[in-house]
């Protein structure tokens, strides 16, 4: 049986048969999404978990071809293929045989209301217990410190042992932010992870953000996620990062004095936590 959200954009295919409430992990790229690091992170996860697609939005009725134009290929004197976009609702099954929900798909250009009351009439349908996004924004720190990671959530019990990097700023609005604030409103716990990439890999991928974000989510839902083979391309691109630096002299000292300036804010930071 198929069933259409209240805005007529989002068709949910199936009535999952469920035995407990389940997650809802989101991931929308184009926005965010420093170091690729979210798309890297949803790339792993279909590529390694058993999973099913549950629901799925209209995309002609969310997404900007023009703006955003799709790849298409063409072969000497015909087109060959064109990668079209979708935003999809998949159900995936960890390691150990519980479920959850991944969004996955580019942050839509149009119709946000819309796509949020639908997205909280899936969360409703399929009894989500707690909505989580994973993004990635760029961050003056190096490529040889850990990967930060600063959380939100419209309940501040659920993340009230993270850290807090910054106070009060203003940011440009975002789907994923306006989630978080249509969940609160139904009363659906609604938290998100960011991590930091370092700025002058913000246009390159950057796997270790990607560990980062999942092993948080790991650790907020009890999920269990494997991460071997993620982690080894983390490692294998930490080591070309390292070979690109190396091999410039200004490159070194400029990471040298991110590295100074990331340890003293750590240290401070640390001083009044």
């Amino acid at each position: 049986m198929v069933r259409v959200g209240p805005h007529g954009i989002l068709r949910l295919r199936h009535d999952d048969e469920r035995t407990e409430p389940m997650v809802l992990i989101h991931s929308l790229s184009g926005f965010l999404d420093a170091g690729s690091a979210g798309r890297l992170a949803v790339a792993h996860l279909l590529s390694v978990l058993p999973h099913e697609t549950v629901a799925e939005f209209d995309i002609d009725l969310l997404f900007d071809y023009r703006a955003r134009r799709p790849r298409m290929t063409f072969l000497s004197d015909h087109y060959g293929e064109i990668e079209m976009p979708t935003l999809t609702i998949s159900r995936m099954t960890d390691s150990v045989g519980s479920s959850f929900l991944l969004m996955h798909g580019p942050e839509p250009d149009f119709r946000w209301r819309a796509f949020a009351d639908d997205t909280v009439w899936l969360a409703k349908h399929l009894e989500v217990s707690m909505v989580l996004a994973i993004h990635a924004v760029p961050w003056p720190s190096p490529h040889t410190r850990p990967v930060n990671i600063s959380a939100h959530g419209n309940d501040p019990t659920m993340i009230a042992d993270r850290p807090k990097f910054v106070g009060d700023i203003e940011v440009p609005a975002h789907a994923a932010g306006l989630l978080e604030l249509a969940m609160g409103e139904a009363g659906i716990p609604a938290i998100g992870f960011a991590a930091h990439v370092p700025h002058y890999l913000s246009n390159a991928e950057h796997p270790r953000a990607s560990v980062a974000l999942l092993e948080a989510v790991s650790t907020q839902t009890g999920l269990l996620l494997p991460l071997a083979a993620l982690r080894e391309q983390a490692e294998a691109g930490e080591l070309e990062v390292t070979g690109q630096v190396s091999a410039d002299p200004e490159h070194v000292e400029a990471v040298h004095m991110l590295e100074q300036q990331y340890d003293e804010f750590m240290a401070t930071f640390a001083a009044g936590t």
